[in-house]
């Protein structure tokens, strides 16, 4: 079977667990070399770069606060150094807290907006270079459904994946010229530690709103990133991709 990204050099930031993990294992299962970023977790980390090498892959994860221009241009720099090109960027880091407006603290609001945003930015800034020099590139940002519908638990997590969508349509102006595609995608309900219901008559409820009648998984996730940086999506960019089971029709 054909490997459509053999060869090429993936970064996807969050890769340790959740939506990132499963878009790092389906990079390493279409022959990319998986360039993992994570925050905390080594040892999610390690079982993720063993799974990958487990299966022929090959691997390089950093710990890597997206927040922080020096730590990440530093990886950018051992990357290229490395691997001598960037050819995808997937930004997948983020956070949430389910807090209403009135609870959230101006420092809570902060840490969101800069790991689910500005740490966008700072990580695109980055690799961007290299890809115009290459005249070559996808980048793919995760969104969320609620950039769209908004929330009644956490304005700040949805203000930070609205400004995804504004940071992706903005990129995409600027580098189509350099054949760089720029996209998003706005998952619904994913099964990720991120989503989590009080109880089975809760994630119950949850599931018979959604007209495909199951919870997303990473792999569907995953599977649209494949889609969005493969040649076939080539005359696509500046787009948001709705990946949620029918929750949301745009």
């Amino acid at each position: 079977m054909e490997k459509i990204f053999e060869g090429q050099v993936a970064i996807v930031t969050g890769a340790s667990r959740g939506i990132g993990r499963g878009i790092a294992l389906e990079m390493a299962e279409q022959g990319a070399i998986v360039i993992g970023l994570f925050a905390q977790d080594q040892e999610m980390a390690d079982s993720a770069i063993m799974e990958i090498e487990g299966k022929g892959g090959v691997a390089r994860f950093y710990k890597c606060d997206v927040r922080n221009p020096i730590v990440v241009n530093e990886v950018a720099g051992k990357v290229i150094e490395e691997f001598g090109r960037v050819d995808i960027l997937i930004n997948n880091a983020g956070v949430h807290q389910h807090l209403k407006s009135w609870e959230l603290s101006l420092e809570d609001w902060k840490d969101v907006l800069d790991i689910n945003l500005t740490g966008m930015f700072i990580v695109s800034k980055a690799f961007i270079p290299k890809m115009m020099e290459q005249r070559s590139g996808r980048i793919v940002n995760i969104s969320s459904c609620v950039a769209y519908t908004g929330t009644d638990h956490e304005v700040h997590y949805a203000a930070s994946k609205s400004g995804v969508v504004g940071l992706t349509k903005s990129l995409a102006l600027e580098l189509a010229l350099h054949n760089i595609n720029v996209n998003s995608i706005a998952p619904g309900y994913i099964e990720t530690d991120m989503v989590v219901f009080d109880s089975e008559e809760q994630r119950g409820r949850t599931v018979e709103t959604i007209p495909k009648r199951r919870l997303g998984q990473p792999e569907d996730i995953a599977r649209a990133v494949t889609f969005l940086c493969s040649e076939g999506a080539d005359y696509i960019t500046g787009e948001v991709l709705h990946v949620n089971g029918g929750l949301i029709m745009y």
